[in-house]
Parts: C-alpha cells; structure tokens; sequence
C-alpha cells in the first residue's frame, strides 16, 4: 500500500505541464486529488477546461479527482479550492502551489502592471491558498505544502524581475511556516524545477515542440522531487531542485562575522573588506529554533 492511498492533494495550476504530472503521479499513488487550475493563457488572461480533462484522465486510470477552476490570487477563488477539497474528500493533507503566469520583459521595460500580476499569481496566490489550507493541516497535525519556486529568484535570470522576486519571496514564505508549522508536523518546503512546459517555450531562445518533448525535458521527471516533499519523511525547510532527471539541494551560508562591536564605522569596517567577503570558511546558516505560539 502506498504511503499517499487516500491522503486529499491539492495540486494549484495543474491542468498541464509539471502541476499535471505531479497530479497523476499522486493519483496513480491512490491519493484523491483535486486539480485546480483557471485554464487561461501563460500570461493569466482567459479560462478554459483544462482541470476537467486532467480529472477525466485520473478517474479514466481509476482514480479519484475533482476539479477547481478558480483563481489563486483571489481571495474567494483561493477559499474556494480548500472547500472544494473540504467537500469532496473531508480533509487536506498535501497542497503543492503550482500555479504561475509569465510576463517577462526587463526590469526597464517592465510596467508596474506586469509586475503586480506575476507577484499576484506566484507569491500573493501561494499565500493565499496555504493560508486557506492552513488551519485544516494544524488542527490534525498533518500537512505538507510544497512552494514552486525557481532558479530565477534563488540564482537570478535576465529578464524575470517580477518573477524572480515572486519566486524568492515564496521561499521566504516558506522559511517562515517551516517554523510554524514544524511543532504540528505541517512541513513546508520549495521546490526549484526545471522542465520544458507552456511557460518556458514563452521564454526568449526556447523553442520546444511540447508534443515531442526531449525525455531529459519531460515534466514528469520533476514529480519524484515533490512527492518526496509530500512523503510522510519529508524535510522540512528545505530547496530541492529537480531537472533532467537530476536531483539536488541548495540552502544558505554564511561566514563568520567581522565583529567590531557598538558605534563601529564605515571606516572601522573598510580594513576587514576582504575578510567579510571571504566565503572560504563559510558554513551553513544555524536553523532557527520555533518560537512559542502565539
């Protein structure tokens, strides 16, 4: 018996591409899914039937699967998709945030409007659903939530301000409910995935026939990485990376400080250059311990 038969997932913008593998891969694992996905464009405009086909695809392999259509950065929409797995299945376990759009342009060339839907989307819809999931998981004392977040904000890309500063702020999100959560076994952790989908053929040089996908680019290779995060060993606070086939971890150093004590100086400072920006000796930051709830 797998360790997912009958855990609820949801599975935010999952009605193609990785959202979908990871549906299928958990439906085919006995959970009961729900796939929510607007079935708009890549750049968020317009809807369609896309969790439908992907529900019609579980339940056609015998699974179990209903669909939400609603937005994820829209407060109700975001409601909606918790009590649509309330409803259906009487309880969350898992919620993977999936859900993105892309509107790439250089910071200079970029609008304020362009801007404000990719964080929209990725950052304020990743909070809002985890925060409509929320007191379902830390009332049983079970959950694990799973941020997308990506290279673009944990490494930096040419031409994704909007989306690399959403998808750094997810895992500053989940750096903070990996503490919360921790004493009530609500784990949360990011996932930084690579693979070849509607939203990376948008991005410039990216030419994919998505019908005849390069095996080493096929979105299913990213799944393993996200049950894993769901399993019942999963980490916690932690970014894995899954691309190609390829599976690692990244997580922030620091060096030891330059300590130079209270009214210290720009001046003061300037002699021990070299020594604050020496990561030779450098080593993993100390995780902070859960503070008492509040």
């Amino acid at each position: 018996m797998s360790e997912f038969e009958d855990k609820v997932a949801i599975i935010t913008g999952a009605g193609g591409g990785i959202g979908r593998c990871h549906a299928i891969e958990f439906a085919k694992r006995g959970a009961k899914v729900v796939v929510n996905d607007l079935g708009g464009s890549v750049d968020g405009t317009g809807a369609g039937d896309a969790a439908d086909a992907v529900v019609e695809e579980i339940r056609a392999m015998g699974g179990d699967a209903v669909a939400n259509k609603a937005s994820v950065a829209d407060r109700d929409g975001a409601k909606s998709i918790a009590a649509d797995a309330i409803n259906a299945f009487g309880r969350i376990d898992i919620l993977v945030n999936n859900a993105g759009i892309l509107r790439d342009r250089t910071f200079k060339n970029m609008t304020l409007d362009e801007f404000d839907l990719v964080m929209d989307v990725h950052l304020t819809g990743t909070a809002y659903v985890t925060h409509a999931v929320w007191p379902h998981m830390y009332e049983q004392r079970y959950g694990r939530i799973v941020f997308t977040s990506s290279g673009s904000g944990i490494f930096g890309n040419f031409g994704q301000a909007n989306y690399g500063a959403a998808k750094m702020g997810m895992l500053g999100l989940a750096n903070v409910l990996a503490l919360e959560g921790a004493n009530r076994n609500v784990r949360v952790n990011c996932l930084g995935p690579g693979a070849a989908t509607r939203m990376t053929n948008t991005v410039p040089g990216r030419d994919e026939d998505l019908d005849h996908v390069d095996p080493l680019r096929d979105p299913a290779l990213v799944s393993p990485a996200v049950l894993f995060m769901c399993s019942e060993d999963a980490p916690n606070g932690a970014v894995i990376h899954a691309s190609g086939g390829n599976y690692s971890r990244s997580e922030v150093w620091v060096n030891d400080a330059v300590e130079l004590g209270a009214g210290a100086t720009y001046e003061d400072l300037t002699p021990h250059i070299d020594r604050l920006m020496d990561m030779s000796a450098a080593h993993p930051r100390a995780p902070r311990a859960p503070r008492p709830r509040q």
